[in-house]
Protein backbone atom coordinates (compact mmCIF):
# COMPACT_ATOMS: atom_id res chain seq x y z
CA UNK A 1 0.00 0.00 0.00
CA UNK A 2 1.39 3.37 -1.00
CA UNK A 3 1.28 6.25 1.10
CA UNK A 4 -1.98 7.77 -1.07
CA UNK A 5 -3.96 4.83 0.39
CA UNK A 6 -2.38 4.85 4.15
CA UNK A 7 -4.89 5.92 6.39
CA UNK A 8 -2.07 7.75 8.80
CA UNK A 9 -0.80 9.70 6.08
CA UNK A 10 -4.55 10.78 4.88
CA UNK A 11 -4.87 11.63 9.13
CA UNK A 12 -1.58 13.84 8.98
CA UNK A 13 -2.95 15.30 5.78
CA UNK A 14 -6.13 16.16 7.36
CA UNK A 15 -8.02 14.21 5.23
CA UNK A 16 -9.95 12.05 8.02
CA UNK A 17 -10.20 13.99 10.85
CA UNK A 18 -9.01 12.37 14.60
CA UNK A 19 -8.10 13.46 18.10
CA UNK A 20 -4.67 14.98 17.66
CA UNK A 21 -2.83 15.85 21.00
CA UNK A 22 0.24 16.68 19.79
CA UNK A 23 1.66 17.88 16.68
CA UNK A 24 5.55 19.25 15.15
CA UNK A 25 6.78 19.22 11.91
CA UNK A 26 7.70 15.81 12.28
CA UNK A 27 5.33 13.77 13.87
CA UNK A 28 1.40 13.61 15.11
CA UNK A 29 0.45 12.15 18.09
CA UNK A 30 -3.52 10.91 17.96
CA UNK A 31 -5.98 9.25 20.40
CA UNK A 32 -7.07 5.75 19.14
CA UNK A 33 -10.33 5.59 17.97
CA UNK A 34 -9.98 1.73 19.20
CA UNK A 35 -8.55 2.71 22.56
CA UNK A 36 -6.45 -0.92 24.88
CA UNK A 37 -6.53 1.84 28.10
CA UNK A 38 -8.07 4.97 29.50
CA UNK A 39 -4.83 6.77 27.70
CA UNK A 40 -4.56 5.32 24.56
CA UNK A 41 -2.55 7.74 21.85
CA UNK A 42 -0.91 6.42 18.67
CA UNK A 43 2.50 8.67 17.87
CA UNK A 44 3.43 8.44 13.82
CA UNK A 45 6.06 9.77 11.71
CA UNK A 46 4.88 12.96 9.26
CA UNK A 47 7.08 10.52 6.84
CA UNK A 48 5.66 7.43 5.35
CA UNK A 49 8.02 4.93 6.11
CA UNK A 50 5.99 1.51 6.41
CA UNK A 51 7.44 -0.14 9.30
CA UNK A 52 10.93 -0.50 11.53
CA UNK A 53 12.45 -2.67 9.41
CA UNK A 54 11.99 -0.44 6.27
CA UNK A 55 13.63 2.25 8.49
CA UNK A 56 16.79 3.39 7.09
CA UNK A 57 20.32 4.15 9.19
CA UNK A 58 19.51 8.44 7.76
CA UNK A 59 16.09 8.35 9.05
CA UNK A 60 16.95 7.07 12.76
CA UNK A 61 16.77 9.92 14.47
CA UNK A 62 13.08 9.83 14.08
CA UNK A 63 12.49 7.58 16.85
CA UNK A 64 14.51 9.48 19.13
CA UNK A 65 12.37 12.26 18.99
CA UNK A 66 8.88 10.02 18.96
CA UNK A 67 10.26 9.15 21.99
CA UNK A 68 10.54 12.75 23.17
CA UNK A 69 7.36 13.30 22.07
CA UNK A 70 5.81 10.15 23.91
CA UNK A 71 7.19 11.71 26.97
CA UNK A 72 5.72 15.14 26.40
CA UNK A 73 2.35 13.62 26.11
CA UNK A 74 2.68 11.12 29.20
CA UNK A 75 3.17 14.94 30.82
CA UNK A 76 0.27 16.80 29.29
CA UNK A 77 -2.18 13.49 30.05
CA UNK A 78 -0.61 12.86 33.49
CA UNK A 79 0.10 9.41 33.18
CA UNK A 80 4.34 9.85 33.41
CA UNK A 81 4.81 9.66 37.00
CA UNK A 82 2.19 6.29 37.41
CA UNK A 83 3.69 4.27 34.69
CA UNK A 84 2.53 3.84 30.87
CA UNK A 85 3.62 1.82 27.98
CA UNK A 86 4.90 2.80 24.40
CA UNK A 87 4.70 -0.46 21.77
CA UNK A 88 5.46 -0.95 18.17
CA UNK A 89 3.83 -3.77 16.30
CA UNK A 90 6.06 -4.61 13.17
CA UNK A 91 4.63 -6.79 10.36
CA UNK A 92 1.50 -9.05 10.73
CA UNK A 93 2.18 -11.70 12.88
CA UNK A 94 3.60 -9.15 15.18
CA UNK A 95 0.18 -7.23 15.21
CA UNK A 96 0.78 -4.22 12.95
CA UNK A 97 -2.43 -3.04 10.92
CA UNK A 98 -1.58 -0.44 9.28
CA UNK A 99 1.63 -0.21 7.28
CA UNK A 100 2.86 3.02 8.62
CA UNK A 101 4.95 3.29 11.50
CA UNK A 102 3.47 4.14 14.78
CA UNK A 103 3.64 3.52 18.30
CA UNK A 104 1.24 3.18 20.74
CA UNK A 105 1.17 4.94 23.80
CA UNK A 106 -0.74 3.58 26.84
CA UNK A 107 -1.16 4.59 30.35
CA UNK A 108 -4.37 5.45 32.76
CA UNK A 109 -4.65 1.49 34.16
CA UNK A 110 -2.26 -1.04 35.29
CA UNK A 111 -1.07 -2.65 32.33
CA UNK A 112 -0.59 -6.49 32.40
CA UNK A 113 2.11 -8.51 31.02
CA UNK A 114 2.86 -10.19 29.08
CA UNK A 115 1.00 -9.03 26.56
CA UNK A 116 -1.29 -10.67 24.03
Amino acid sequence: MGKDECIFCKIINKQIPSDIVYEDDKVIGFKDISPEAPVHIVIIPKQHISDLNCLREDESEIIGHIFIVAKKITRSLGIAENGYRIVNNCGEQGGQTVDHLHFHLLGGRMLKWPPG
